[in-house]
């Protein structure tokens, strides 16, 4: 059988790696796509995110830690086991595929802004944690001032 994409025992598949003129990049733990397996509404919370991202904006966002093949364990993770939780960089203004916090002079706090809206016009979006205080509806949680915390609504099985 010829695997397209590579997909662990739970139907997961992993995030596409570098697809051509996708509106995002990634990044993250462990290397080369390993913790990029997600339950396939979240590969389509990410595609949606990024259609809509490109119809105003040039920059990519960057898609981190998702979940291991079969929802291994992560050092500095009690989540992102189930493959419904991923992370996204905030925006740089210089467009880098860099980390950047929300006190640094390159974050970009109005595209930031927008892309969290972007998620959370997507119905299988519950939650985004985040830092920024002057972001609406993200909650603040510990660690999240370089990137945001996306969690969805389980699929039901």
């Amino acid at each position: 059988m010829l695997e397209i994409q590579p997909r662990d025992k739970r139907g997961y598949f992993m995030l596409p790696q570098a697809p051509e003129d996708a509106g995002y990049y990634v990044y993250g733990t462990p290397v080369d796509g390993a913790g990029q397996y997600a339950d396939p509404v979240l590969l389509s919370v990410i595609f949606f995110v990024e259609r809509h991202w490109q119809t105003t904006e040039k920059r990519k966002f960057g898609v981190g830690n998702i979940s291991q093949a079969g929802g291994g364990s992560y050092s500095k993770h009690s989540s992102h086991k189930n493959g419904l939780q991923m992370d996204i960089r905030a925006l740089r203004a210089d467009g880098l595929h860099l980390p950047v916090t929300r006190f640094d002079h390159q974050y970009d706090q109005k595209a930031t802004k927008r892309l969290i809206e972007i998620f959370y016009s997507h119905p299988a979006v519950k939650n985004i944690l985040f830092n920024d205080k002057d972001i609406p509806r993200v909650q603040h949680w510990l660690n999240h001032d370089d990137h945001f915390h996306v969690d969805i609504r389980a699929t039901p099985k």
